[in-house]
């Protein structure tokens, strides 16, 4: 039985097909969901070692990167 995929494991798609992406442009591409919640699920994926955050101080513009 094939697992559905969940909100982290789009958003790591979504980072490895357009590397250096912002928060921003994350939070745009899943419209269903509250940027609330897609910052959330960023900061546990941080956590996990899963995906990296550049915070840049122009404009506090935050990027994705994979480890």
């Amino acid at each position: 039985m094939l697992q559905q995929a969940t909100v982290g494991d789009h958003i790591l798609e979504l980072v490895r097909a357009h590397p250096e992406c912002t928060l921003e442009e994350v939070a745009q591409h899943f419209p269903e969901l509250h940027w609330y919640d897609v910052y959330i699920e960023v900061k546990r994926l941080s956590r996990s070692g899963q995906l990296r955050l550049i915070h840049k101080s122009v404009l506090s513009t935050i990027t994705l990167h994979l480890p």
